[in-house]
């Protein structure tokens, strides 16, 4: 079981994530906005990040890379879940400091395999 953060402003995305990530054993913890992901990811250490991108104020972009700036934070692995599917999206949100890359709609049956291969085997 992994506890994983999930930023995503959007309440039906955040109520399908956590409901497939919870039937498979994992804790979820939410936030609505980059800056409280922020405060709750230095607060709570996860085991993995859930990045919308497009975010009210701070953009997953920012918030990726303050995750990745902060040494305490750096290690903890990043996924943008993000309906930004142009040319080029993917590299941003992996050039910002994701470690990969969802686009939604997410696939309810393949949605937590893609997430669990991100998580750190110790």
């Amino acid at each position: 079981m992994a506890t994983m953060l999930l930023i995503e402003d959007n309440v039906q995305n955040r109520y399908l994530a956590t409901f497939l990530l919870e039937q498979h054993g994992h804790r979820v913890l939410q936030a609505e906005d980059g800056l409280l992901g922020l405060d709750m990811a230095a607060k709570l250490r996860p085991d993995l990040i859930l990045l919308d991108i497009q975010l009210p104020g701070m953009d997953g972009h920012a918030v990726a890379r303050a995750l990745k700036s902060d040494p305490a934070l750096s290690a903890i692995p990043i996924v943008a879940v993000t309906s930004y599917a142009m040319a080029g999206d993917r590299e941003k949100c992996l050039e910002a400091g994701a470690e990969g890359y969802i686009e939604k709609p997410i696939d309810p049956e393949s949605f937590v395999a893609e997430v669990e291969r991100f998580l750190c085997v110790s």
